[in-house]
């Protein structure tokens, strides 16, 4: 049988009967004076702060995805920039390249135009020697027969003076 139900439990001289009768009055002392709505107040208060708290953590949520998207935004723009720099970089590479190429080949060019003329001056000076070593062994040569003829006939001095004038002329 349950304890309340027992006739000892509501005699006053029963120590229980009077810690729950306390209790009964302990509580509505605690209504009469107001302490629900105390303790409603404060729960609400709490209430209303832990609300206020994530309203506040929803706005610092949405500013740090609208932070996070500007951020992800300037990174793509980052890496597009780095890529069109790149090509940049790349096509003045290769402009550099064709530059210097081409630069390269003007200046081997200049080197054999200036090659060829030096050869062709020396060979104009070895043929220029060629042709006055020529010319003094056929002075020589003429000088040499003119004066064995000349040495058989008399001597004429017109002929002396046209011969001692020859390797002036042909040079």
């Amino acid at each position: 049988m349950p304890h309340f139900l027992d006739p000892h439990m509501y005699s006053l001289d029963n120590p229980e009967l009077w810690v729950g009768i306390g209790l009964l009055i302990f509580f509505g002392i605690l209504i009469f004076a107001g302490v629900p709505k105390l303790v409603g107040g404060q729960l609400d208060a709490k209430a209303a702060k832990i609300q206020a708290d994530l309203d506040e953590a929803a706005r610092l949520r949405a500013e740090a995805e609208a932070l996070l998207a500007q951020i992800r935004a300037e990174k793509a723009e980052a890496e597009a920039q780095a890529a069109d720099m790149l090509k940049a970089a790349e096509a003045d590479a290769r402009t550099l390249e064709a530059e210097a190429k081409a630069k390269l080949e003007e200046t081997l060019a200049r080197r054999q135009a200036l090659a060829e003329r030096r050869i062709a001056q020396a060979e104009a000076q070895a043929a220029a020697e060629v042709k006055a070593s020529a010319a003094d062994l056929a002075v020589q040569q003429a000088e040499a027969i003119l004066t064995a003829r000349a040495a058989t006939q008399k001597a004429d001095p017109l002929l002396d003076a046209a011969i001692s004038q020859i390797g002036q002329r042909l040079n």
